[in-house]
């Protein structure tokens, strides 16, 4: 393995791959920081011009890998700084990372999102070398039952996300459930339409960037807003210290390697993606934290989890993509398609066949990392300062991004207007105390959740024990079970304690 690992770094480092690496991860830095692009979209576009080169397979595949984890730094960028997030993975960086900024530290919180991204995908790439034969062999097992029960074992993170009323953190996950519904129902004979009132353009559904951006960057604008009009306070809180502490890097280092493993594991299961792998990675640190975290108001392991399992989920990835041929996310369905264009076909074999691209891609992840640290943390000085920009400045800045991200998306108009008004929902969430996350986290799991429920009954011809035939399916399910009677054992032991 070491000597196949040595070879990969030969490929690696050989003629044109270390600029492609460079270049593709400084791509990949700016793509993410812009909302409504992401590196989906950027490879969609550069794959025509990468085609007129003329390179080898695993030098194209190099380059847009390079490109899909450097996006996964950028993405906190904008959604510390700005409450921004880039894609629908940023979201939940945006929980913990904004507020952090608001309170001058977002020298700290950039730190922080580079610090666990580096560690993150290094580590990954490590599990990635090691276990990517026997993780395959797992991903087989998995089908749409136990799809589904996963789905429903990230679900129950919603309960760390109450706040205050349990209540009020139900009614956002159900609304983030009524809007995954919104739509062309594609497993129905037909197509029906589901809850569209007749409008045309929302057959094809509400995007997620569109409620993401909606609810925080518009949000965020309305409610500063209202705060002018009360003639609040909007002074410019003043930069503190820029660079981390020892004691915050001990506080977050082991956050970061257990969610560095969650993110590579949900990253293994194809279609789960970067999304749910950081929901449960920030619900894994907040419940062991308990009282003693400040999660939701600013907390550096609230930026360090999510940063480190989206890293580590986009490495996760690669493992189907390049073992089983099946894509692991949207970003891996797009390299699929490029490398059936330039004429290979992933699977089981590609080991053995072709370790040029499996070692050359896994070596240069580990200069890609490298290559983004060395980029990123000068820069936390710099970039933070963009919060020194008064607010009567930097807000409408954030709100003509805002219309450029989404309205790039599918050039609609439309879009648009669903943005401002999912930003109305957003400023109404906030000021009546709603959270935001459980809406998020109903939105993203809201669709894998039918979908995978549907399968599952059609392939079984409507027998409900397929849901818990399997090892797999019982082992999640008693994960759930647990996550859902823990809280209520803690406060129980608490309340006992205190009387």
């Amino acid at each position: 393995m070491f000597d196949l690992l040595f070879h990969g770094f030969s490929v690696a480092l050989s003629g044109i791959n270390p600029l492609l690496v460079v270049i593709g991860c400084f791509l990949g830095t700016i793509i993410g920081m812009l909302p409504g692009i992401g590196p989906i979209n950027a490879i969609a576009i550069l794959f025509p011009i990468v085609l007129q080169f003329d390179l080898p397979p695993s030098s194209a595949l190099i380059f847009f890998a390079g490109i899909f984890y450097g996006s996964q730094y950028g993405n906190s960028i904008s959604s510390i700084l700005l409450n921004v997030p880039g894609t629908s993975s940023a979201a939940v960086t945006c929980i913990d990372g904004h507020p952090l900024a608001k309170q001058g530290r977002a020298g700290p919180a950039l730190a922080m999102s580079a610090m666990a991204s580096f560690i993150g995908g290094t580590i990954s790439i490590f599990l990635l070398i090691f276990f990517a034969p026997y993780l395959s062999k797992l991903a087989i097992d998995f089908g749409p039952a136990e799809y589904f029960v996963l789905m429903v074992c990230a679900f129950t993170a919603l309960s760390s996300f109450s706040e205050g009323s349990f209540i009020k953190a139900m009614f956002s996950a159900f609304l983030g459930l009524a809007i995954a519904t919104v739509g062309i129902d594609e497993l129905s004979f037909g197509g029906m339409r589901r809850f569209t009132f007749g409008i045309r353009e929302l057959g094809d559904g509400i995007d997620f960037i569109v409620v993401v951006i909606g609810v925080f960057a518009v949000g965020e604008l309305f409610l500063f807003l209202s705060d002018t009009a009360k003639d609040a306070s909007q002074r410019v809180i003043p930069l503190k210290k820029v660079l981390l502490t020892f004691k915050e890097i001990k506080e977050s280092i082991g956050g970061i390697l257990r969610s560095c493993v969650t993110g590579f594991l949900v990253g293994v299961l194809p279609g789960a993606g970067a999304t749910i792998a950081s929901f449960l990675a920030y619900n894994t640190e907040k419940k062991l934290a308990g009282t003693k975290g400040n999660f939701g108001k600013g907390d550096l392991r609230g930026v360090a989890a999510p940063e480190s399992a989206n890293n580590s989920s986009a490495v996760g990835s690669f493992i189907p993509l390049l073992v089983l041929g099946v894509p692991g996310s949207e970003t891996t369905a797009v390299m699929l398609a490029v490398l059936i264009t330039l004429g290979v076909t992933p699977g089981p074999t590609m080991l053995v066949d072709r370790p040029d691209m499996f070692w050359g891609v896994a070596a240069s992840m580990f200069i890609g990392n490298l290559v983004l640290i060395v980029l990123n943390l000068p820069m936390v000085r710099l970039l933070a300062k963009i919060l020194l920009v008064p607010r009567w400045i930097l807000m409408p800045l954030i709100a003509i991004l805002s219309i450029v991200g989404v309205y790039v998306i599918n050039g609609s108009e439309f879009d648009l207007i669903l943005m401002l008004v999912f930003g109305v929902v957003g400023f109404l969430m906030r000021k009546t105390g709603f959270p935001l996350a459980p809406l998020v986290l109903g939105l993203v799991l809201g669709g894998l959740i039918e979908v995978n429920f549907r399968r599952a009954l059609t392939y079984s011809y409507g027998d409900f024990s397929t849901f818990y035939e399997s090892p797999i399916a019982i082992a999640l399910w008693l994960i759930t079970l647990a996550s859902l009677v823990a809280p209520v054992l803690f406060r129980f032991v608490k309340k006992r304690l205190r009387q």
